[in-house]
């Protein structure tokens, strides 16, 4: 029993020596060697606000407010590092846990991070093994403060190989709707992630109900082979690649089935000018200097269809038939049951061709354009089954804006309707001058785009 009291004696004894530790040893003298080495190293200013060591659970030492760069491009709340102290005296030093709280990362941090980690290694050197070697990296709460954006907080976790490669790597948000792997293979890592309730970071403000991503990365790129999301009450399947070898690079493909075109637009800052159920396949590429560039260089193509829906801000039957007055130019609502046409994105600037909109008493066709000021231009060619002009086919010039359009009958068109209706009156009369105002302006303005649009 004796021995029993003793062994207990002892190790309340240690325990209670490793408790002190951190009041028994003080480090902060190392501070101002440990900011110059790593200052000299980085070429940035290192400060430390405290180093302390304690001993339990096991021994470790904690670095306390870590700032890197003279504008703070790097902050750390706090860094705890736990040794294998085993391997103090052997030739590699044996890290178990590097666990990082409390970090914040900026882009600029981010630009120069290649610059800091890069080693020159002299020629003909033989290998030798590393002073120090880290089993595992832990961040708890970190931040990445990016210029227009920020992504996080969130923890993650690195786990190393014997050589100091990286072993997996797993990622998930503070709020739980975000979680990414990544895992080595060969010169390549694997990457899959899931989202569910997720807004993107950076750029527009989607929202994915769902989205799950399977890819390959390299140093140079990623291509995303795999990409799956159900988003506004619909889907979107595709791929895509992005490189960032010499600026940036992108470009893919996807499939849409059925999304919500007005909260799809809301989400990417547009004027929510129309309702229905979009589908379209686009074609998209883009190079830019940096990310942020990509979205005003972006090109993109699609077919596509919006099903029973609404265009707001504007009534084509109404435009079609106050023919004689600006009434119907502003203004009102167009319901379809189908849009359809062909789409090409080119640097901010929208070309709509081959339209075709069908609705009951309504069909039109025609182009419209829209410039990157949002402004609009273009021709519509709208048939009203109404018993006043007989299912005449009136020629719409579009202008005004995205938000504000304004829809005209043609010159001509307005001429031959007035004529028409002052020599034979409202009904017959209008229709026939607007048939003859029509064939006018086709034949002396007209013509040329509505042959060019049908081509398109």
């Amino acid at each position: 029993m004796k021995w029993l009291k003793l062994s207990g004696l002892l190790l309340l004894l240690l325990v209670l020596l490793l408790a002190a530790v951190p009041f028994l040893v003080s480090l902060d003298d190392y501070i101002p060697q440990i900011e110059k080495e790593v200052s000299a190293r980085l070429k940035e200013p290192v400060k430390i606000a405290s180093i302390r060591a304690a001993g339990l659970p096991l021994p470790h030492v904690m670095v306390d407010g870590i700032t890197v760069g003279k504008t703070e491009d790097i902050r750390v709340g706090t860094v705890t590092v736990t040794p294998d102290l085993w391997s103090l005296l052997d030739p590699t030093v044996v890290i178990k846990s590097i666990e990082i709280d409390g970090l914040v990362l900026t882009q600029k941090a981010i630009d120069k991070i290649p610059a800091w980690t890069r080693t020159e290694a002299k020629r003909g050197a033989p290998a030798q093994a590393p002073a120090v070697r880290v089993e595992s990296i832990r961040l708890a709460d970190a931040l990445v403060q990016l210029q227009k954006a920020s992504f996080g907080p969130f923890d993650a976790r690195l786990n190393l190989t014997s050589a100091g490669d990286l072993e997996d790597a797993s990622i998930v948000t503070r709020d739980g709707k975000l979680t990414a792997y990544i895992k080595p293979e060969k010169a390549k890592y694997l990457i899959e992630a899931s989202a569910k309730a997720w807004k993107l970071p950076v750029g527009a403000a989607i929202l994915f109900d769902e989205l799950n991503v399977k890819g390959v990365a390299t140093l140079k790129d990623a291509v995303l082979n795999d990409v799956r999301a159900r988003l506004y009450g619909g889907t979107v399947v595709g791929r895509a690649t992005v490189g960032w070898q010499k600026g940036m690079q992108l470009k893919g493909s996807a499939q849409v089935y059925q999304v919500e075109i007005r909260s799809l637009l809301e989400a990417l800052g547009r004027p929510q000018n129309m309702s229905g159920k979009l589908n379209a396949k686009p074609v998209f590429s883009a190079s830019a200097a940096d990310a942020g560039q990509l979205a005003n260089v972006l090109r993109l193509e699609t077919p596509f269809s919006v099903r029973n829906g609404v265009l707001y801000g504007v009534d084509i039957g109404r435009a079609a038939t106050s023919l004689i007055s600006t009434d119907g130019a502003k203004g009102g609502e167009t319901y379809f049951d189908q849009l359809s046409g062909h789409l090409v994105v080119d640097r901010g600037t929208r070309r709509f061709t081959r339209l075709n909109i069908a609705s009951g008493s309504l069909a039109a066709d025609g182009k419209v354009t829209v410039s990157p000021k949002d402004e609009l231009s273009g021709r519509i060619n709208a048939n009203v089954k109404a018993s006043k002009l007989a299912s005449a086919t009136v020629p719409l010039n579009v202008s005004g804006t995205v938000e504000s359009p304004v829809l005209l009958p043609t010159g001509a068109t307005m001429a031959g309707a007035a004529v028409g209706t002052a020599i034979l009156g409202p009904g017959v009369g209008t229709a026939i001058g607007t048939t003859i105002g029509s064939g006018i302006s086709r034949l002396f303005g007209g013509g040329d785009d509505a042959k060019k649009a049908e081509k398109q």
